[in-house]
């Protein structure tokens, strides 16, 4: 079942047509989330990224789209997909009503809501090979709209077909500049002994939930140091380890860029910490 506007409609339905603005121009936005036994992980900063994204992209919100509110509709479909007690993974998508060309009719928005089931209820570290390589047929712009969850993921989406094609499980997006700005499908970190390196924001990397999560971490343990720095393709053949986030995998440990291999030491231990704190919000 999928939820349009809070009706509830087989996941076979057509109900979205051709004048889709988010299939037109991409004008729209998405939030990916874990939900667990009805309860949505790390939901406050979810909601408040997607309000602020909403206004950035000059969308109307809704007076009902309150935390409470979308939250019930995240939970009422999920409860309709029988998912209620089990893990989930939640894609809810926002885009501009139909109509007008480039320039809109309305700034009204519609919302869609679907799940699909999970394997564990908590993040875990992944075992097995996970090599990586640069992606460079196409550049990240540095700018605001960059670190945005739109559906704007052509370069996403062409990534992930030239690592399936060369044997890779990930590639590394570059900005303008020629610096390291996230995976196809996660924010970076970068370990040299206790110092734990991220890009910022203005580098054009994606304004991640986990990725704040895990530099709030950092912050509150001794032992290591945060930096928010521009990172080089050189810098990554120099490091102890690499690891990536995301909303549903957590922290995603990197074995392999190049003829480098690396540990996964300090991705294993701030996993087991992130778990502790998605079982507090």
């Amino acid at each position: 079942m999928v939820n349009y506007n809070g009706q509830l409609l087989p996941a076979t339905t057509t109900f979205l047509n051709h004048e889709n603005r988010g299939l037109r121009y991409g004008d729209s936005l998405f939030e990916t989330l874990r939900v667990v036994d009805g309860k949505v992980i790390f939901w406050e900063d979810h909601y408040l990224r997607l309000m602020a994204s909403m206004r950035i992209l000059r969308m109307a919100i809704p007076m009902e789209f309150t935390m409470e509110f979308l939250q019930e509709e995240i939970i009422k479909t999920i409860t309709a997909n029988t998912l209620h007690g089990s893990p989930a993974r939640v894609r809810l998508t926002i885009f501009r009503n139909a109509g007008g060309f480039y320039l809109p009719d309305s700034n009204q928005v519609s919302y869609c809501i679907e799940c699909n089931p999970l394997k564990a209820p908590f993040y875990t570290m992944a075992e097995g090979p996970y090599e990586i390589e640069l992606f460079k047929d196409f550049y990240v712009n540095d700018d605001l709209t960059a670190t945005l969850k739109t559906n704007n993921k052509i370069i996403n989406v062409v990534g992930s077909i030239y690592a399936q094609e060369n044997g890779y499980q990930n590639c590394l997006l570059l900005n303008t500049n020629k610096r390291i700005t996230e995976t196809l499908n996660g924010n970076i970190f970068m370990v040299n002994g206790t110092v734990v390196t991220t890009p910022p924001i203005e580098d054009g990397c994606l304004n991640g939930i986990i990725r704040k999560k895990i530099i709030e971490i950092l912050g509150k343990l001794e032992g290591y140091t945060l930096k928010e720095y521009s990172i080089s393709p050189f810098d990554l053949q120099k490091a102890d380890e690499l690891f990536m986030t995301n909303s549903i995998s957590g922290i995603r440990s990197i074995t392999k860029y190049r003829k480098k291999d690396f540990e996964r030491k300090v991705a294993t231990d701030l996993l087991g910490k992130l778990n502790a704190l998605s079982r507090l919000t």
